[in-house]
């Protein structure tokens, strides 16, 4: 396939075979996904698991003076939305990794598939993993008692904002399988997220980090500010100025990984 064919559609026939394409591959990807628990299990588990290890072993930190909550587990019931959706990025990635080194992407080549149709395919998988991930966590964390203070019209603004920050992820992930097309190289790139993960605000408010070092850092840390988006809802209710931050960074992650994985994805189908 040329590198034409990444092209947007310039009639309404060439929008509806898009819109099928996209379906398609999204349909696809989902249920590839979901017979896979080895894939979507962890993504479910694992920051659970930490949430409940956290929320138990630092909850001494609510009587700091000047912590915003006296509920640790709602203060860091944030954090596995984050988590999900770093798991975003190895499943999106390793999916996409397996379609090159089994040969099925060579064979969508030789289809009328556009490039575009790959990626939104794709994403449009990761929406709907999100969406479950956001509805379980959210679930989790209220019958263990985390406050909600934004009430249920802050429901549809956190799911939103989280399938933002996945589909950011995610687009990582499918540059990394794209560009490299080894799933190994797109695993590897899950530890490097995590860093990011941890030297961010994630266990304590920046203003009360004690290390200026490490303040500095989780200041200059963008996942700092997606994971104080997040909180916001949980503890505060509505700010504007930490959802607008949130939100924004999480805009500019989509455009930048959306954008990379579309240029590696155009010099790999020349290639091809």
């Amino acid at each position: 396939m040329s590198s034409a064919s990444v092209a947007l559609p310039r009639t309404p026939a060439h929008a509806a075979a898009l819109s099928t394409q996209v379906r398609s591959l999204a349909g696809r990807a989902v249920l590839r996904t979901l017979r896979q628990p080895a894939m979507i299990v962890p993504s479910l588990v694992f920051p659970l698991f930490l949430l409940a290890v956290n929320s138990a072993g630092l909850d001494a930190a609510t009587r700091i003076p000047g912590f915003p909550t006296d509920s640790y587990l709602t203060f860091v019931l944030a954090v596995p939305f984050i988590q999900g959706a770093l798991f975003s990025t190895m499943n999106s990635g390793q999916a996409l990794a397996e379609d090159i080194e089994n040969g099925f992407f060579n064979r969508l080549s030789l289809t009328p598939m556009r490039g575009s149709s790959l990626i939104a395919g794709q994403l449009g998988g990761l929406v709907v993993i999100g969406l479950i991930q956001a509805t379980v966590y959210l679930t989790i964390g209220l019958i263990a008692g985390a406050g909600f203070a934004a009430g249920p019209l802050g429901v549809p603004v956190l799911f939103a904002l989280s399938i933002l920050i996945s589909i950011g992820f995610g687009g990582l992930g499918m540059f990394m399988a794209i560009r490299t097309g080894s799933g190994e190289a797109v695993q590897g790139t899950f530890p490097l997220l995590f860093i990011l993960l941890f030297f961010s605000s994630i266990s304590m408010p920046r203003n009360l980090i004690e290390h200026e070092w490490f303040r500095t850092i989780a200041t200059i840390n963008p996942v700092s500010y997606l994971i104080e988006g997040i909180r916001s809802l949980m503890v505060t209710g509505w700010d504007g100025e930490a959802l607008a931050l949130a939100f924004g960074i999480a805009i500019c992650l989509i455009a930048f990984s959306i954008t990379i994985a579309s240029l590696s994805l155009r010099n790999r189908m020349v290639r091809t």
